[in-house]
């Protein structure tokens, strides 16, 4: 069941990589960076993802990042999810992420899933929203 939102943040595009072209099919790395909120903190956080391209059309990705608040905690994330493509060249992936804190902060996120909407449109302006998955 889809629990509460638990965070949200608004971010740039810092680079793209192209990894491959197989078969007509690419993979690409993107880093990113951006503000928002965990669980009620102002947090920045940093993100590198690699997609590829898939032959149905869509897209398949798995990325990892760090969530740095002001106070010091940290907490970092691995994950996965499928995308799509949008105009202009925006993209929009919906998946699961899985996070690890040792800070106080965000130890409630230990152990726990999350789901994510992350979308990044044509000028490499990127969205997210995360909801605890119970």
């Amino acid at each position: 069941m889809l629990g509460e939102q638990i965070g949200e943040g608004l971010g740039k595009r810092t680079g793209r990589r192209l990894l491959s072209v197989d078969g007509g099919q690419f993979k690409v790395e993107v880093s990113f960076e951006g503000n928002g909120k965990l669980l009620g903190v102002d947090v920045n956080e940093i993100g590198t993802y690699w997609s590829e391209s898939l032959s149905s059309g869509g897209l398949y990705g798995e990325g990892q990042g760090v969530v740095l608040a002001a106070d010091g905690s940290v907490a970092t994330w691995k994950g996965g999810g499928v995308g799509k493509f949008g105009a202009g060249g925006a993209v929009g992936y919906r998946g699961a992420i899985y996070y690890s804190s040792a800070s106080p902060s965000f130890a409630r996120l230990n152990g726990a899933a999350v789901v994510f909407e992350f979308d990044v449109d044509a000028e490499g302006n990127t969205s997210s929203r995360i909801w605890e998955w119970k």
